[in-house]
This record gives C-alpha cells, sequence and structure tokens, in this order.
C-alpha cells in the first residue's frame, strides 16, 4: 500500500462512487501476533471478519486494537501468525488513521488531497485525471466540504480534516475499509455525518472494522464487536460480546500488563517439529 507525503495510506477505487460492490472475500486471523521491540502488542488473535460485516474493535487503552488494525492495513508486520484475504489485494483496502498520524503541515490542497485517494490505481508517475479531480469535488460534497476544495489542509477544523479524510476514503472506494477511532475529538454533528457514511457502506456490503473506544456507541453501531485486551476476550454479536463478565476481565487484563513481557510461545511454536 502506498504511503501519500502526510503519513497516511492510499488505496485505489474499484467502483462508482457509492456504488454496491461485490462482497469481499473473508478476512481470515491465525495465530496472530504483533510485538513492539519483541514486546507483545497484540498475541494470538484468531477468527474472521464476515464479507460485508460491520465491526467494531474494542478494548482498554493499551489494548492492541490499533495495533491490530494495522496489522491488518499491512502497515505493521506479524511477528507471529498470518492473515489471509483470499483474493483481495492490499490495495483492495481502504485505511483511516487517527488524526496524529497524519502532518498536516504539508502544503496541499483539500482538493488534491482527496484526489490522491486515486494514486495507487494510475501510479505514483502519471498524473491525477480530471474524472479523479470530478470524484474528488463530488466526495467533498458529499461529506459537506463543497467550497473548500481550495483551501490547504493546515486550516482546516478537527472535524472538517475528519470530513476530508471520509472523502478521500470515498474517491478510493475499496470493498475493506479500516478507521481507527473516526469519530474521536470531533463535534457532535461531524460525527452524526460520519456515522451515516459508516451505515451507507455497510449497506453496500463492504467490509467495515472500525477501532472504538465508545461501547454504547458499538452498540448503535455495529452488529459484531471484537474485544481485546492484547488477547480475545470475545468476538461476536455486540450485545453478547460487551457483556459486563467480558468487560469486567478486560479492565482486570488490563490492570495486570506487564509492558516488558516477551512474546510468547503460539500453537505452532509448541510442536514437537518446532524450530
Amino acid at each position: 500500500m502506498g504511503t501519500c507525503a502526510l503519513g497516511c495510506g492510499v488505496t485505489p477505487q474499484l467502483d462508482k462512487i457509492g456504488q454496491p460492490l461485490k462482497p469481499a472475500d473473508e478476512i481470515r486471523l491465525r495465530d496472530v501476533t504483533i510485538a513492539y521491540g519483541g514486546h507483545p502488542a497484540v498475541h494470538h488473535i484468531s477468527g474472521a471478519f464476515s464479507p460485508g460485516s460491520l465491526t467494531a474493535i474494542l478494548g482498554p487503552n493499551g489494548a492492541g486494537k490499533s495495533s491490530l488494525l494495522k496489522g491488518l492495513a499491512g502497515l505493521k508486520p506479524l511477528s507471529g501468525g498470518r492473515i489471509d484475504f483470499g483474493t483481495l489485494r492490499r490495495q483492495d483496502i481502504g485505511y483511516l488513521p487517527q488524526q496524529s498520524e497524519c502532518d498536516r503541515t504539508f502544503p496541499v490542497s483539500v482538493q488534491d488531497f482527496v484526489a490522491l485517494g486515486a494514486v495507487a490505481r494510475v501510479g505514483l508517475f502519471r498524473a491525477i485525471s480530471r474524472s479523479d479531480h470530478d470524484r474528488a469535488r463530488s466526495a467533498l460534497a458529499r461529506v459537506g466540504l463543497q467550497g473548500f476544495e481550495r483551501r490547504i489542509l493546515s486550516e482546516l477544523s478537527t472535524g472538517q480534516f475528519q470530513r476530508v479524510l471520509f472523502a478521500r476514503l470515498i474517491v478510493q472506494d475499496t470493498p475493506i475499509i479500516l478507521l481507527d477511532e473516526p469519530f474521536n475529538a470531533v463535534d457532535a454533528r461531524t460525527t452524526d455525518d460520519l456515522i451515516a457514511m459508516v451505515r451507507d457502506w455497510h449497506r453496500q456490503s463492504r467490509t467495515v472494522i472500525i477501532v472504538l473506544h465508545d461501547n454504547e456507541l458499538a452498540r448503535r453501531l455495529c452488529p459484531t464487536s471484537l474485544v481485546i485486551a492484547r488477547d480475545i476476550l470475545a468476538w461476536g454479536p455486540t450485545q453478547d460480546a460487551l457483556s459486563a463478565n467480558v468487560l469486567a476481565r478486560a479492565r482486570q487484563m488490563a490492570e495486570a500488563w506487564d509492558d516488558n513481557a516477551p512474546v510468547c510461545a503460539g500453537p505452532d511454536d509448541l510442536r514437537p517439529d518446532a524450530a
């Protein structure tokens, strides 16, 4: 997956903006472990995101939610296990990072930034076409930013920039959409508008995986939830996954974390023939 000058992944469009796509393959995690400096952020995660599902990833701070999302996006290498995408390519994944990961000081206009959603399709060394800029303007109108095309990113408010990031995802038009805390620190009106867009993507049979810290929002928005505290605590219907017992276990596990723990052995490492 390419990366724009602002440090945000870019992927190509696959169909007309806003049109239903053929459901993607399932995304299957097989004993996935992700570590930083040899210390585990996520251990031994196994399971599958169903085609066309809308899934929240929840858990306490430091649970590995964003690390898992980066692993799915191909932005963080796995320390163990694998992720099977079926016939999907990395280019079929749209990723929205947290705003803190984007350098908004780069002097680029709002329209040009949104049009970067087409870069992976046309290539880094080919010009963005007029039709791609038309798509960018259409996407900006859809997120309520018509008239902002010539503004510079650094001039935008937090909520306006989040709308711009969603507009770029519209141009990308991928069957898989990964969102890392997309409603964090934005105003209520922007949150409501962006939630409506997530629901539209779900109705279009896109697979949407979204990191949230708000359990009540997950209950309203996402039919399925994955609760992690570095390990899986629950993965299934949101009302079951966010039970009082699961949330209590998540708190207890967070209090007991050892940030200096080494990566532990997974099932494959315990086989007699493992190296």
